[in-house]
């Protein structure tokens, strides 16, 4: 063997997936890892909140808040395999996060529910965008 001969290597059929073997740069953008992040632990925060305090809430306000939450946690994962049913999750959680600290400020007149409501807008309308849809299958 000559010193400028390349030994290649032989892969499976199917070991690589075709849709990222010829693909180009990273499928996964950094702020979309960010969203999934930051989800992750906003969903486990009020997991942890509604069952520490649980007898302040009514049963089917717990239920409620606990498979919110566990639908989030769950769309995180897919989103992080780039599923387009955990895109469809996480995207409905930013949302009602926002809508639900939107409704605490309007109800309570607490300027500390207008950050999250913002923020949390913010990720929606990113997760909306055309260049997100494509990564995501």
């Amino acid at each position: 063997m000559s010193e400028k001969e390349v030994k290649r290597i032989k892969l499976p059929p199917g070991s690589v997936r075709p849709d990222i073997e010829g693909s180009k740069g990273p499928r996964m953008l950094p702020g979309m890892a960010m969203i999934a992040i930051f989800m992750l632990f906003v969903s486990m925060a009020n997991a942890i909140n509604v069952i520490a305090h649980r007898d302040q809430f009514r049963t089917s306000a717990l239920y409620a808040i606990l498979t919110v939450a566990t639908m989030i946690l769950i769309g995180v994962f897919g989103f992080l395999r780039l599923k387009r049913w955990g895109w469809a999750l996480l995207l409905g959680g930013c949302f009602f996060y926002s809508l639900g600290n939107a409704t605490l400020f309007f109800q309570t007149r607490q300027p500390g529910y207008l950050l999250p409501a913002a923020f949390s807008m913010v990720f929606f309308l990113y997760l909306v965008r055309t260049e997100i849809r494509e990564r995501v299958k």
